[in-house]
């Protein structure tokens, strides 16, 4: 008899060996599905029962297929892999975001004397308070992005957003950190374009 964690949360069963078989075919359960072989303590993913190997022909989440297709549990290696880089591009997001706060508050503690001083240079206007302004909160937002990246890639999860999150990373510029920025994002780039990584990802 086993028992199962529905897509909702909830516990199921204890059912018989064969009504999960019936409930594979119907796309109700599938490879990452915990289950509970009474009699043990632990709740492993069904992948991992070799009597559920396979499922009925044609059924959503075959269990046989490979891991790419059926969206597999996320395995140690893939999850090790990322895990470094996922954590400096949470870094550098921070670092950006900590720099663009303290520039905001500098400017809205002296812009009236910053303003009056760059006004007198021909470059002044570059600098402007309305400018730095603008400079930050977009600063800010970047930080936002590479953070919401980096803490995707380091569950696994939108694979498309963590490699956008490493590319605005490495750009000068743009990334919130430019010199740790750099060589972060090309690590996190190389690693999310190994193919067992990208399978990993669901």
């Amino acid at each position: 008899m086993y028992k199962i964690i529905g897509a909702d949360g909830k516990e199921y069963g204890p059912i018989t060996a064969e009504q999960l078989r019936q409930w594979i075919a119907e796309g109700r359960a599938n490879a990452q599905s915990r289950v509970l072989l009474e009699g043990t303590g632990d709740w492993k993913p069904l992948c991992e029962y070799p009597e559920f190997a396979t499922a009925s022909p044609g059924a959503p989440g075959v269990l046989g297929a490979p891991p790419t297709m059926m969206g597999a549990v996320p395995s140690e290696a893939a999850l090790q892999q990322v895990s470094g880089p996922a954590t400096g591009l949470i870094v550098v997001a921070i670092l950006g975001f900590i720099a663009q706060v303290l520039t905001l508050i500098w400017q809205l503690g002296f812009s009236a004397f910053a303003a009056n001083q760059m006004a007198q240079q021909p470059w002044g206007n570059m600098f402007s308070p309305a400018l730095t302004t603008v400079s930050s909160i977009i600063g800010i937002a970047v930080s936002g992005l590479i953070l919401f990246g980096g803490l995707k890639m380091k569950k696994l999860e939108s694979h498309g957003l963590a490699m956008g999150a490493s590319i605005i990373a490495m750009i000068p510029c743009i990334s919130p950190c430019c010199l740790v920025g750099l060589p972060i994002g090309i690590w996190a780039v190389v690693v999310l374009s190994k193919p067992e990584v990208k399978g990993a990802f669901h």
